[in-house]
């Protein structure tokens, strides 16, 4: 730890996407209470189900039959990437992504990949590598996802930082055996467990070195 906060040596560096690059959450809320009224899924049913984070695919499975499952996640990727150019680019996104260099760096995303690849490039963010529901068999809590990551960018998970606001994909990190930034878009503090917890990218730095990147962060919140 320094007088910041944080720091910390990495082959690579993993972000999430929805809450931690880009903010989707009014097209996400808009898209998913649409969906819930088509497949009559009432608003109390649906706050029962953790949602942030996780595949659609797992979350459409807390909600609906089996056999509906499949049909049921198809439409809610539908309606996602219509309205994928409402998303927008987090603060300290684009400052961060700039200072890694190619290769060191990739997007591991809860998303199905037409809705990431989408997502990301209304934001005008292309990944070295990108890994999403569609390339897992687990998805987050699990750590396949950013273990996955790592395997891609030729990089050790237990040299490697993920960032995160979720706590299901906090977890996957922390599984795959990362160090774990935190930002707290979406969750309070005290629902994230990291390494340590920033409000947002803008109190995330970087800097090449031979073997990879070295982050600071901080002042953390908690």
């Amino acid at each position: 730890m320094t007088v910041e906060g944080f720091e910390a040596a990495a082959e690579a560096v993993l972000f999430d996407m929805d809450g931690t690059l880009v903010d989707s959450t009014a097209v996400t809320v808009e898209c998913w209470t649409r969906w819930a009224a088509e497949y009559g899924v009432g608003r109390e049913e649906f706050a029962r189900v953790h949602a942030h984070g996780r595949p659609s695919a797992e979350i459409i499975a807390d909600l609906l039959p089996a056999g509906e499952v499949a049909a049921a996640n198809r439409r809610i990727e539908e309606l996602e990437v219509a309205a994928a150019e409402g998303v927008r680019v987090l603060p300290g996104t684009r400052e961060l992504l700039a200072a890694l260099p190619a290769r060191r760096w990739a997007v591991v995303t809860s998303c199905t990949a037409p809705l990431a690849e989408a997502r990301l490039a209304a934001a005008g963010i292309e990944p070295p590598e990108l890994v999403t529901a569609d390339d897992v068999a687990r998805g987050k809590p699990d750590p396949e996802p950013f273990a996955l990551g790592a395997r891609r960018l030729g990089a050790e998970p237990g040299r490697c930082v993920a960032v995160e606001d979720a706590p299901a994909g906090l977890a996957s990190a922390r599984a795959a055996g990362m160090v774990a930034i935190a930002v707290a878009t979406s969750h309070s503090p005290e629902a994230l467990t990291a390494d340590v917890v920033v409000t947002d990218l803008r109190s995330v730095r970087a800097r090449v070195e031979p073997d990879g990147v070295r982050l600071w962060a901080g002042p953390p919140l908690r």
